[in-house]
């Protein structure tokens, strides 16, 4: 892996981390599921827009609009969804840490229902991942953390989980800037109709609100899904996603450098043990691809 592979990777560990800390700013004044349509709008719109001025097509294939309608309900619309509303009562480190352990959750149902191989140091992975999220919700349970707030977090893992699971291959072929352009509008279609059921669309104009929203629609939303793509093209999707084991740090970083949100001994200790799970599951599987 070459320098400019990992400072790719880790560039987009800070974007996808840093995604929790402005969401938690946009939803104290803003409706949550009312503020991510607009974001996948306009991040749908410029990244279908950048996508044609490169010349890729908006004719898929059929596994290509199953993966982009999967991923658009139930990654942008289902986990980002639960996780802005989540984020109204919870901190953006807790989100983040809970999120944190996708790879984790992938793994685990792969092993148990797809038959994917899973040698002892990724069995030894998934087991440290356990006892570090038990670490840190036990403090936060008995802290008197919202237990509602860490439902929907726990769920919108579960639905990028699934989401990741049914659609591995299917985005071959081609066309990744505007399949992800697409997945956006879907979701934002998605979340339109729940906002209109579900909610009352509010605002109070800031500029903490202004520049959070800017830099999630333009950042985490867009500039982090070309780092990935590059990186995936550049080192390979197994490689690159050992970079996933930096989100826990990175997203209590962020959290407690704009927001002063604070950690216990015992969440950090939770934090560290989830990385190295994070980061031994993804170390295994690079033996078996």
């Amino acid at each position: 892996m070459d320098s400019r592979a990992i400072l790719a990777g880790l560039a987009f560990a800070f974007m996808w981390s840093s995604a929790f800390t402005s969401a938690r700013i946009i939803v104290a004044d803003a409706s949550p599921l009312a503020a991510l349509t607009l974001r996948y709008l306009i991040s749908g719109l410029l990244g279908v827009a950048i996508a044609k001025a490169l010349g890729q097509s908006w004719k898929l294939t059929r596994s290509q609009w199953r993966a982009t309608i999967i991923f658009g309900i139930l990654q942008n619309a289902v986990y980002l969804g639960l996780n802005f509303v989540a984020m109204q009562t919870i901190e953006a480190s807790v989100a983040a840490i809970i999120a944190s352990t996708m790879p984790l959750l992938v793994a685990l149902a792969g092993w148990l229902f797809l038959n994917d191989r899973l040698p002892p140091l990724g069995i030894a992975g998934l087991i440290a991942g356990i006892i570090g999220v038990g670490l840190i919700m036990g403090t936060r349970v008995t802290g008197g953390v919202d237990l509602y707030g860490l439902m929907l977090c726990g769920i919108g893992v579960v639905a990028l989980t699934i989401a990741t699971l049914s659609v591995r291959g299917a985005t071959s072929g081609g066309n990744f800037l505007m399949i992800v352009g697409l997945q956006m509008l879907v979701g934002c279609a998605a979340l339109a109709l729940a906002t209109v059921l579900l909610e009352t669309p509010r605002i109070a104009p800031s500029w903490p609100l202004l520049a959070a929203f800017a830099y999630t629609t333009l950042v985490p939303g867009l500039a982090a899904t070309f780092v990935w793509f590059w990186l995936v093209n550049r080192i390979g999707a197994t490689r690159a996603a050992t970079f996933h084991f930096l989100n826990p740090f990175l997203g209590v970083a962020v959290a407690a450098l704009l927001l002063g949100e604070t950690l216990g001994a015992l969440d950090m200790l939770g934090v560290a043990i989830i990385a190295l799970g994070i980061l031994a599951v993804q170390l295994s599987r690079q033996r078996t691809a």
